[in-house]
């Protein structure tokens, strides 16, 4: 999918957007996406001071899409989870990059020194 089109797809979404609720692709060049519940992200935006709306995939539709749904070890049990990952959809809607099995440390940073040079 690197250096494609991302399909458009509409997400529920925290806040008051002026579509009620539903994030569509196509009308905002930026998305922070995870598929925990809508309540779980309103407290986790409002604890984390977050200037943005966080979207909820209940039905993995864009999960499927970007293929980060995966078998994963928890306490040595085998688990269907998210690998955490991080993709960057410059404003004409092509896929410009993505990091998958991301860590924590310095991703942050790494990923807005790539925006900066968009």
């Amino acid at each position: 999918m690197l250096g494609k089109r991302v399909p458009d797809f509409s997400l529920p979404s925290t806040g008051r957007s002026p579509s009620h609720g539903t994030f569509n692709l196509s009308a905002h060049p930026r998305v922070r996406h995870s598929r925990d519940s809508l309540a779980a992200h309103e407290r986790f935006k409002e604890k984390m001071r977050f200037p943005f709306e966080l979207l909820s995939d209940p039905d993995e539709a864009v999960c499927r899409q970007f293929a980060v749904m995966k078998l994963k070890n928890l306490y040595g049990k085998k688990v269907r989870g998210i690998e955490r990952s991080t993709f960057v959809i410059a404003a004409d809607g092509v896929l410009a990059r993505e990091w998958r099995g991301v860590k924590v440390p310095g991703h942050a940073q790494e990923v807005l020194n790539f925006v900066k040079a968009l």
